[in-house]
């Protein structure tokens, strides 16, 4: 471990990456309200001290930083461990006379993948608020072009150049990013000591269960000694830890001891990339904004007509997002479409059944979902018998066009209440 930082300790910065003018537009609007403005500028220093497209800076002294930055050496550790946490930084440290420091840079998350992170994206949200958070979403919003009438006339590379024998070699650097992961949350030795000798195995803590354990100790909020409880209630006959028992107990301490409260997994939205583009103010794009815009957990608090769903039915949703990875808004749809088939029940084997199907079909939209729900069910009533079809339930979305004159009075309250309160 390092010693106190000193002013006249030096450090140079390599550049593991290629860093872009666009980074530090992603630095600003979607780092700093997690890092601070310190980090941000410590970071920003720190690329300046590499000439252009350079791949290692001189050696400079912190006292260098504190100069740049006009901030004490207490503070400047504080953001360099920030930037650590959030992937932007990795830091090496060589004991000396005067000591030195490594910092390599990596590049910050695209847009994309930072407001689809499911622990930054959160964090982020929490730290501004909606009205700032739906402004950084709406800057990032995809802008669909229609280009019907339009042929496309591109020419392909065999059609431009003509090949050549030669074949060039480069080692050329390219983007690269740190993973943004929890570790050294649970002391292993320690867990091994806290279960009596003879019943865990000693194969058991190999490198893909401590991951689990460390990822679960996370997302749960669990110290060593209530993990190693935990293990204990999850071992076979042959003293292995059983995953998936495993989760199932993490995830059954959580919810107990926060009331039935589930982590943010089942709060978050659709992600900005996988909504429709602005502009349809037709019934159905309304419809389609609910669910693109509407967390899970509130769209299915919305069905209990504003009470805390239970317990059984937060599982099922864990379920869906966590372990079948379906998008907030397929998960909505689905929920909309089970119900109104279903006689307001969310029958799990009925759910996951069809969840299956979506997933295999590779379904993450609002509209896909829509129109995969309407094209089976149409697939169903003329598979049925003539003399037998009766017509099912269906939710609202299913008619080609939803307006006041054409929809019952029934769908029309229906369409209303879809539509109240959830945006």
């Amino acid at each position: 471990m390092s010693s106190s930082l000193l002013p006249a300790d030096i450090y140079t910065v390599l550049n593991r990456t290629i860093l872009t003018n666009e980074d530090k537009n992603n630095l600003i609007a979607l780092y700093e309200p997690i890092i601070g403005p310190i980090a941000v500028s410590l970071y920003l220093t720190l690329w300046r001290d590499l000439d252009y497209n350079q791949y290692m800076s001189k050696d400079y002294t912190h006292h260098h930083l504190m100069t740049i930055i006009k901030t004490d050496l207490q503070s400047i550790k504080i953001a360099r461990e920030a930037l650590e946490a959030v992937g932007l930084l990795r830091t090496f440290y060589k004991e000396g006379d005067v000591n030195s420091y490594v910092y390599e840079l990596y590049s910050p998350m695209s847009p994309k993948e930072f407001l689809n992170h499911p622990v930054l994206n959160v964090v982020l949200y929490n730290n501004i608020g909606k009205s700032e958070y739906d402004a950084i979403k709406q800057n990032y919003q995809n802008i669909n072009v229609d280009l019907s009438g339009y042929e496309d006339i591109s020419k392909t590379l065999n059609m431009t150049f003509k090949s050549s024998n030669i074949v060039p070699e480069f080692d050329v650097r390219d983007r690269k990013y740190l993973s943004v992961n929890a570790s050294n949350i649970i002391d292993f030795e320690l867990l091994k000591s806290s279960i009596p000798k003879g019943i865990l195995n000693e194969r058991a803590l190999n490198k893909k269960v401590r991951e689990l354990i460390e990822n679960l100790a996370f997302v749960y909020n669990l110290d060593t000694l209530k993990m190693a409880e935990i293990i204990r209630s999850a071992l076979n006959e042959r003293g292995l830890i059983v995953t998936d028992s495993l989760r199932k107990y993490a995830r059954n301490y959580y919810t107990y001891q926060n009331n039935g409260k589930l982590p943010t997994l089942i709060y978050r939205s659709q992600p900005e990339y996988l909504k429709s583009p602005a502009g349809d103010t037709s019934k159905r794009a309304k419809i389609i904004y609910v669910f693109e815009n509407t967390r899970p957990y509130d769209f299915l608090k919305s069905k209990y007509h504003g009470v805390t769903p239970t317990n059984r039915d937060l599982r099922l949703l864990e379920n869906l997002m966590c372990d079948l990875e379906l998008k907030p808004a397929v998960v909505n749809v689905l929920i909309d479409y089970v119900l109104k088939k279903n006689n307001n029940k969310l029958n799990q084997a009925f759910v996951e059944t069809i969840a299956g199907q979506w997933k295999r079909s590779g379904i993450e939209t609002a509209d896909e979902a829509m129109r995969f729900a309407e094209k089976e069910q149409k697939k169903m009533m003329k598979k049925a018998p003539t003399n037998i079809k009766t017509p099912e339930a269906t939710p609202v979305w299913f008619k080609e066009e939803i307006k006041s004159n054409e929809a019952s009075a029934e769908e029309q309250k229906e369409l209303e209440e879809l539509l109240k309160g959830l945006e």
